[in-house]
């Protein structure tokens, strides 16, 4: 049997999510140590162990979109996402045909803000942080000209204007780090985790 060399599917398998560690627009931190571990090999691993294979993010997006597969973007600013919440993420994608994404509640104080001025207080139930992963079904993938945006909360943005998306509440060792007192912090919040690897 002949493989298109692009097509990074397995010919004797059904068709497997592939995915995508976004690194590019993250500076150094997705370099930075968790656990002894560089967050995006974190990140790397629990795709593997969430059943996704994972793709070069050099790979053309044609080529990706010849697997008529799904395909899950994850950040590696959200390495200690479980590969578990990665799986049900893929699983909810797969069984409704909506983009699935990993989101936690907005715990901090939101207020509205009017020509310099601090107004009434947001309803904080209306308000989401977008974290990891983002599934895009395979049909969405199909109907992409191009990857969706390496920023999360504006790909999500840009996703939902023409797809249907369904919010799933990540777990807390799933959040976003932003510095490395954020990495200290989910170190501390992942201490009890058995070993990355």
């Amino acid at each position: 049997m002949t493989q298109d060399p692009y097509d990074v599917r397995d010919p004797y398998d059904d068709p497997q999510a592939l995915g995508l560690v976004l690194e590019q627009g993250r500076g150094s931190l997705p370099f930075a140590l968790i656990h002894g571990e560089a967050l995006v090999a974190c990140a790397a691993w629990a795709l593997g162990d969430a059943d996704v294979r994972l793709v070069d993010a050099d790979l053309d997006w044609e080529s990706i979109q010849l697997n008529e597969a799904p395909l899950v973007l994850h950040d590696p600013l959200c390495p200690m996402t479980p590969a578990s919440f990665i799986a049900t993420c893929v699983s909810e994608a797969l069984a409704t045909g909506a983009v699935v994404v990993g989101a936690r509640p907005v715990t901090d104080t939101v207020k509205h803000v009017e020509d310099s001025a601090v107004g009434a207080t947001v309803d904080r139930e209306a308000l989401r942080v977008v974290c990891s992963p983002i599934v895009l079904p395979a049909q969405v993938v199909a109907s992409l000209p191009g990857p969706p945006d390496p920023d999360f909360a504006r790909a999500v943005s840009s996703l939902a204007a023409e797809h249907e998306v369904t919010f799933l509440e990540a777990p807390p060792e799933a959040r976003r780090v932003a510095s490395a007192d954020d990495v200290a912090v989910l170190e501390a919040l992942t201490a009890d985790r058995p070993q990355v690897r």
